[in-house]
């Protein structure tokens, strides 16, 4: 056989090996790409995303698009030819398994974690939008969930309406484990609760909630914190939060969607729903960012890979959160201007400056 051609073979049979090998061996990554948006002022599925009933609405244009991210699941076992690939193209981003399923979590209790997320930045979107349009807003803490084995299993229940502890009042969720850790673990501390069954009575009859009882806890001591192994903490075993009762009703449908990056996009809906005009001028504006009670806009993840869903879409401006601004800025895809937000207020004058035409006042993103 000739010298060239015996080359060539070998050449051949190596590259045949290596690919064969790339396929092969598996390496712990994962890979997020641009997802699907969705207009919030339209329908997805025949369905309107935002609904609202028992109060007068107007007619909207333009473009309100919450933006998602695909991710392969938790038992995708991705090859080094995939990894490569990822690496090198501009519409995907590979990352660390552990980045997307931290502590061996499943793809399960992943959708599941993600699906909490989601219904709890509905009802944040709800509470941000309404308190900026100065629509009051009925909100009280209450028991979301009971540990098993604790001191409050069986004492306190889901839905319970936290009045007090130790006598003083509770405003915020965090007031309550504010409280509580006050006393050494082994200590009595005392809730000042509605019942469950009692509060959604009186909601559904459209009344304030009465006829609190007084329940008394042992502490006990907090599983040890690594960081801090000689902290004896208290805790009655509940997670605290908020329930709201809003004066007419607010239904968001969209399936197959999880976490909390959509509830900026939903409180912009809602308002630009319920107050004449459009809020948009008609423009096609995207966006992102999760919303707290209080309108505050917070960072999210897959920044880039939103941009490039958004623009693809047909976005002309990204409203972005403050905190994801940089990471935006180093890779705007063409033709997409980004919109810098901290608060739900912000936002809402962003997108008034856009309807006016009034875009050279924009807050913009650098990457400095």
């Amino acid at each position: 056989m000739p010298r060239r051609t015996a080359t060539m073979l070998a050449s051949t049979l190596i590259l045949i090996a290596l690919l064969c090998a790339g396929v092969l061996i598996r390496v712990p990554y994962s890979e997020m790409s641009p997802g699907p948006t969705v207009n919030t002022l339209g329908d997805a599925r025949g369905e309107p995303v935002l609904h609202i009933s028992g109060r007068k609405t107007y007619p909207t244009s333009g473009n309100l698009n919450m933006t998602t991210v695909r991710v392969t699941g938790a038992d995708y076992d991705m090859n080094i030819v995939e990894a490569v690939y990822g690496w090198l193209a501009h519409d995907s981003v590979i990352v660390p398994h552990d980045t997307l399923y931290p502590d061996g979590k499943t793809e399960e209790e992943s959708t599941q974690e993600n699906a909490e997320e989601f219904s709890q930045s509905q009802e944040s979107a709800k509470v941000a939008a309404l308190e900026e349009l100065k629509i009051p807003v009925t909100s009280r803490v209450v028991v979301s969930t009971v540990v098993k084995d604790s001191a409050a299993e069986g004492a306190l229940h889901a839905g319970d309406v936290i009045k007090a502890v130790d006598g003083t009042a509770v405003g915020k969720p965090e007031d309550v484990a504010k409280l509580v850790t006050k006393h050494e673990p082994g200590e009595d501390v005392v809730f000042t609760v509605i019942p469950a069954k009692t509060a959604a009575a009186a909601e559904k009859a459209g009344k304030e909630p009465k006829g609190s009882r007084d329940v008394t806890l042992t502490t006990r001591k907090a599983p040890e914190d690594p960081s801090n192994p000689s902290e004896d903490r208290a805790i009655v075993g509940i997670q605290a939060g908020t329930d709201h009762t809003f004066p007419f009703e607010i239904d968001i449908k969209l399936a197959d969607v999880g976490g909390p990056s959509a509830g900026l996009m939903f409180s912009l809906g809602i308002i630009d729903k319920l107050t004449p005009g459009n809020l948009t001028g008609g423009e096609f504006v995207a966006g992102t960012g999760t919303i707290d009670d209080d309108g505050k806009v917070g960072p999210i993840g897959g920044i880039n890979m939103k941009l490039v869903g958004a623009r693809d879409a047909g976005a002309r401006y990204f409203l972005t959160p403050d905190d994801n601004c940089t990471a935006a800025a180093s890779d705007t895809p063409s033709g997409l201007t980004l919109v810098k937000v901290k608060t739900l207020d912000d936002a809402k004058k962003s997108l008034e400056k856009i309807q006016a035409g009034d875009t050279a006042g924009l807050p913009a993103c650098s990457t400095g």
